[in-house]
């Protein structure tokens, strides 16, 4: 029998999240941001994802000048290195590391390897309410 912990990490994972593209500007993004009311935006190029942009980011852009503003794109802003894990990884070792880490998100790969979501930090709190709620 399988502990609440050891569900798959799909089970409280936003599915298809809202994405952007290596060239979207700062507005865009932040506009992006606000319309899904998402802290975190995956970026894609060619149908693969090359970096994540968080609302943190867009935040220390905002202390540039108008012009320099309109220069930066989502390339220059996004981290690289994105924590990834496969949809069945058990929520435990995901919640753990992005503890551990410090990260405020990783995204969810499906079988192809291709992008199913993002589980975030706020997506481990409702997890556990429901774990302590007793809710499936």
């Amino acid at each position: 029998m399988k502990t609440k912990l050891e569900i798959p990490v799909e089970m409280h994972t936003t599915l298809h999240p809202v994405t952007a593209r290596e060239d979207s500007s700062i507005d865009e993004m932040k506009t992006l941001m606000q319309q899904h009311h998402v802290r975190h935006l995956p970026i894609v190029s060619a149908g693969k994802v090359v970096g994540i942009v968080s609302d943190r980011d867009l935040k220390m852009a905002a202390a540039l000048n108008l012009n320099e503003k309109n220069l930066i794109k989502a390339a220059d802003l996004m981290t690289l290195e994105v924590a990834t894990f496969h949809r069945a990884t058990p929520l435990q070792k995901v919640a753990l590391e992005m503890a551990e880490k410090k990260i405020g998100s990783v995204l969810v790969n499906d079988d192809k390897g291709e992008l199913l979501g993002i589980f975030t930090a706020t997506d481990a709190l409702h997890a556990l309410i429901k774990i302590m709620r007793g809710e499936k």
